[in-house]
This record gives structure tokens, C-alpha cells and sequence, in this order.
């Protein structure tokens, strides 16, 4: 891998373990609308999916289901009353901050959660004003794997993409680094599933644990 001057993070499964607060939304809107909650093993590989991919496996409902519009309203309406009720950094990588920011090396941020959800969680985390960009899914026109939201994550800390390492656990992280000309690597610590085939990604590189990550600053 080149040598590199920023390093960017995926948010959820990847920078932050939010699976615990998005499992605790899914399962109390099951308990409302009087279904079992499920385990949270059977939550976490989804959560890197959104709302969409947890109404799905909470409802079995896709978005053109008539039912779904106001289960997504109210699965986030629980979800941002409880955004950082249990939701941390992944154990390591707060020492990987520091370390990056030691070095003079810059960070940031490039996720598909929406800005509403996103800003407030960064404050929460006392994370928002350190990250060097902040790209939400709905900051350009186009969420990952499109690579318009690297591109401007690039333009916001003035590098070129080359010059940049993007982290991920799925697989459209993968696809938008390199659609965007990035170096990847895969957090296979985050929340991958039964069905996942990662080597078959062909991320640059493939992690275990944030640490791992120090290895290439």
C-alpha cells in the first residue's frame, strides 16, 4: 500500500459499535407492534443495512411495502431518542485516534447514515469536532458504493484519493474506495455476516481489530 496522509472511517461497524442501540430500537418497535424481540446476535451482522436492511429482518417489509414508510418513522424516532445509550468507539480505536492525530495525520468520517442521525451521535461521542470531514449519506447526491461521497470527503480535507485509506466492513465500502481511485481496507471486526464472503472483495488489506489499522500510518 502507498504511503498514505488521511485515513477515513466507515461509522457504524467500523469507527463505532452502534449495534447495541440500533437493536434496542428494532426490538422495542417489535415489542410495540406486538412481535418477540430477536437476539441481538440475529441483529448485529445487519446493522451496517440501516433501517432498511432492520425492518426487513425484524417485518420481512421492503420500502414499497405499504406498512414500511411509517415503521422506518418510527424505528428512527426510537433509534435517535436512544442513539448513544450503549453505542462506543470499537475497543483500540480510540488509542488509534489519538495516535493518528499524534502524527499529524488527518481523519474523518464517510457513512450512509443520514446527517440527523450522524451529527448528533459524533456530539455525543465528543468526536464531531476532531474528524476532519463529516460526509453523511445524504451530504452529496449519491451515498456509497457511488463514489461522489469520498470524492468530497477528498475535497474537504484537500487531498487527492490516492493519497487516502478508506475503512469499511461492507462490501459497498469496498466498491466506493475503489470507485473513487482509494485505497481500502476491510474491518472484518465489524458486522459482517454468515452469508459474507470478504476476501472476495478484494479490499487492499484485511483487519481484525482497530489496532491492526496503526500498522499503516
Amino acid at each position: 500500500m502507498q504511503p498514505i496522509s488521511a485515513i477515513l472511517f466507515d461509522l457504524d461497524g467500523t469507527l463505532v459499535d452502534t449495534a447495541p442501540d440500533l437493536a434496542f430500537a428494532l426490538n422495542t418497535l417489535l415489542q410495540e407492534q406486538g412481535q418477540q424481540p430477536l437476539p441481538f446476535e440475529q441483529i448485529r451482522p445487519v446493522a451496517s443495512h440501516g433501517s432498511p436492511g432492520l425492518l426487513d429482518l425484524g417485518f420481512g417489509l421492503t420500502p414499497n411495502h405499504p406498512e414500511y414508510t411509517a415503521l422506518q418513522q418510527r424505528f428512527l424516532e426510537l433509534y435517535q431518542e436512544n442513539i448513544a445509550r450503549e453505542t462506543a468507539l470499537f475497543e483500540g480505536m480510540r488509542e488509534v485516534i489519538e495516535q493518528l492525530e499524534d502524527a499529524n495525520i488527518a481523519w474523518g468520517i464517510i457513512t450512509n447514515k443520514p446527517a440527523f442521525l450522524t451529527e448528533p451521535l459524533l456530539i455525543a461521542l465528543g468526536l464531531i469536532d476532531r474528524a476532519a470531514c463529516v460526509v453523511s449519506g445524504d451530504t452529496t447526491a449519491y451515498s456509497k458504493p457511488h463514489p461522489a461521497p469520498m470524492l468530497h470527503a477528498c475535497e474537504l480535507i484537500k487531498l487527492s484519493p490516492e493519497a487516502c485509506i478508506y475503512i469499511g466492513d461492507a462490501e459497498r465500502d469496498i466498491e466506493a474506495a475503489k470507485n473513487a481511485n482509494m485505497q481500502s481496507i476491510l474491518a472484518r471486526y465489524g458486522y459482517l455476516g454468515s452469508q459474507d464472503d470478504p476476501e472476495s472483495w478484494q479490499a487492499d488489506a484485511i483487519i481484525d481489530h482497530p489496532r491492526e489499522i496503526l500498522q499503516w500510518i
